[in-house]
């Protein structure tokens, strides 16, 4: 494995930090996708990357991309419970089309 630093010449998109993954493409549809290894280090024009040996490296006209790792970035309401009521007050006639929840453990 070693790190490689990958410069860019415009600021990095705000999200991105240490724990994505990295990929990139040289196909101009972006149909053949490589990952490239995981973000060890983020500044505002650069990235730094663990590559394993064997893996492809980008070029200059390379696009870069990153993903979010799913286990640590999620999101939702915290806390023990939520409540919700619904009310109409007019004398018209009213229906309730569609009610969502997300429920979750979040600790135990």
């Amino acid at each position: 494995m070693e790190e490689i630093t990958l410069t860019f010449p415009q600021p990095l998109n705000v999200s991105v930090q240490v724990g994505d993954t990295a990929y990139f493409t040289n196909d101009v549809n972006g149909e053949n996708i490589a990952k490239l290894g995981v973000i060890t280090a983020v500044t505002t024009y650069t990235i730094t990357v663990l590559v394993s040996a064997f893996v492809a490296r980008p070029t200059s006209s390379s696009f870069i991309l990153f993903s979010k790792t799913a286990d640590v970035n999620t999101s939702g309401l915290k806390g023990y419970y939520a409540e919700a009521q619904f009310k109409n007050d007019s004398t018209e006639y009213a229906e309730l089309f569609l009610v969502g929840s997300e429920i979750f453990e979040s600790s135990k």
